[in-house]
């Protein structure tokens, strides 16, 4: 399996219910997923769904929200071709970097070219986001990565459009 095997689906909002479920046995945040500028995405492999992200924000700083890999497809690199499927989707969408909060998966971010940094680091648009103000806990790792911007983006093309502008 490949990058160009994966179809990209933007969530509508009758359609957060699957994510939701597998947030939340991934014990990551679903509280906020219906609020304003977020875009979440189903990922496939033919019919078999590979899990689920997504991109919060606009403007050059982006978090990037709520990866999940169904546990049926962990361990084979689907979180690796989420995550540049994700990172295409946002350079595309004009943003410069991606931060994210994590408990767990620090290795797997840092291996794939984020940095960790101090919290007082995240530039307003980021720390003032629920999930890094209330959602996640003082212990999660902050991570930011600069997304490559020399048309990497034109080899994902999901039928995009805005989850909802609310």
């Amino acid at each position: 399996m490949n990058e160009s095997d994966i179809s990209v689906r933007l969530l509508d909002v009758d359609q957060i219910d699957g994510l939701a479920i597998q947030l939340n046995s991934a014990g990551l945040p679903t509280q906020d997923l219906l609020q304003p500028n977020r875009m979440f995405y189903s990922f496939h492999y033919g019919d078999t769904t590979l899990g689920y992200g997504g991109i919060e924000g606009n403007g050059p700083d982006r978090l990037l929200r709520s990866l999940v890999v169904v546990p049926a497809q962990r361990q084979v690199g689907a979180g690796t071709l989420l995550l540049h499927a994700l990172e295409r989707i946002a350079a595309a969408d004009e943003a410069l970097h991606l931060h994210l909060l994590t408990n767990t998966a620090e290795d797997f971010f840092q291996t794939r070219g984020y940095e960790r940094r101090e919290r007082s680091q995240a530039p307003e648009a980021i720390s003032s986001s629920t999930e890094f103000a209330a959602l996640c806990p003082a212990s999660a790792v902050y991570m930011v990565k600069t997304l490559d911007s020399t048309g990497a983006a034109a080899s994902v093309s999901p039928d995009v459009t805005c989850l909802n502008e609310r």
